[in-house]
């Protein structure tokens, strides 16, 4: 192989304007990311989870110096000590990135507690305690009703943004207009603007899972492989909108299915946020690296969705949801339960460092 080889996924970051970031704050999983052009990195409670399982040699001694050190501690409280000492070793990791892109690039993301989805004033505040970790640090917060409201405070306060949870057209645009009316407050107080380069993540995979439930549910046959198009379609339109209202946000897509969430939007001044084993699949892929961000999805696959599914013409048309629905359409449903699942498994993987369980015999 030549020294002069590119895997797909450098050759993306390095021909076109379409950025790489590695879904995980594994130290494993994040090298070899960068080694591979990722210049940044994102985590959620699923994934501290599992990272956690994955460096328990790592992490465990460090946990029970944490409950030693602090006797009157809970485990929420150790929970997200880890999480977010998890978030500033990423950060270590990116910073030269971070350094040599001037900000513009090589920060880790590291998400609000997912419980408190529906209170604007703890998300904020959490959002802010957050951006004193480290200079890179960005801030997940979900795209519900109080979620739109929490970004818009945070960004003011000088937060970096990446929005979760969002799925649709509508969410991403309430996301785009409420950092512009962030900075714009911020540029009229003569607070500085040039340090903030806020993402809105589109879980172009779990829109794709939230049609293929609704078609299961309902029955719906369509042509197959339509309802891989889904997420594709929503992502490329809200990108179309961001581009021509000039949004002072990148989009971000996220949540893997299959190589066209990385191969159809290759070339977008985007963000792609890959879990490891898929970059590794399209790392040792022969897919042309080439642009097609700005090649449309098939009409005929778009008017099946759109003619067949409700849900996706929530998802698509850009009044498809109003700011009150978010928490409800039910890809933000699944995907706020999952995370508040991966919350409470997380506690109770410290719990059983507090609390070892005496009916389970010891290794």
């Amino acid at each position: 192989m030549s020294n002069n080889f590119k895997s797909p996924l450098h050759e993306t970051v390095s021909t076109t304007k379409t950025d790489v970031w590695n879904d995980s704050c594994s130290t494993r999983e994040l090298t070899y990311a960068i080694e591979n052009g990722a210049v940044g990195a994102t985590t959620n409670p699923t994934i501290v989870a599992a990272v956690l399982k994955e460096e328990m040699p790592v992490w465990g001694p460090r946990i029970r110096e944490l409950i030693a050190q602090n006797p009157d501690w809970c485990e929420a409280q150790i929970s997200w000590q880890i999480i977010e000492e998890m978030a500033v070793k990423g950060a270590k990791l990116l910073f030269p990135v971070f350094q040599k892109e001037n900000g513009r690039k090589g920060r880790i993301s590291i998400q609000t507690n997912p419980v408190n989805y529906r209170n604007a004033k703890l998300l904020a505040e959490q959002a802010i305690h957050f951006n004193t970790l480290a200079p890179n640090i960005q801030v997940k917060i979900p795209v519900t009703a109080a979620g739109v409201k929490a970004i818009e405070e945070a960004a003011y306060n000088g937060v970096n943004i990446n929005a979760t949870v969002c799925f649709t057209v509508p969410q991403a645009i309430a996301v785009a207009e409420a950092l512009e009316r962030a900075m714009n407050r911020r540029e009229k107080e003569g607070k500085p603007v040039d340090n903030m380069f806020h993402v809105c993540t589109i879980m172009i995979g779990r829109t794709d899972d939230w049609i293929k439930v609704v078609a299961k549910k309902e029955g719906i046959t369509v042509t197959p492989g339509d309802m891989d198009w889904a997420g594709i379609a929503c992502f490329k339109k809200a990108y179309g909108i961001y581009q021509q209202r000039k949004y002072r946000t990148r989009l971000l897509a996220a949540a893997y299915r299959h190589h066209m969430h990385w191969s159809e939007l290759i070339g977008g001044d985007v963000v792609l946020t890959i879990p490891y084993p898929w970059q590794v699949l399209f790392n040792n892929s022969d897919i042309e690296v080439k642009e097609r961000m700005h090649n449309p999805v098939a009409p005929a696959i778009v008017d099946s969705l759109y003619q067949h599914f409700v849900e996706f013409r929530k998802a698509y048309d850009e009044d498809g949801l109003n700011v009150e629905d978010f928490d409800t359409y039910g890809a933000t449903v699944r995907t706020l339960r999952g995370f508040i699942d991966s919350y409470h498994e997380l506690q109770g993987v410290i719990r059983d460092f507090m609390l070892p369980n005496p009916d389970v015999k010891k290794a």
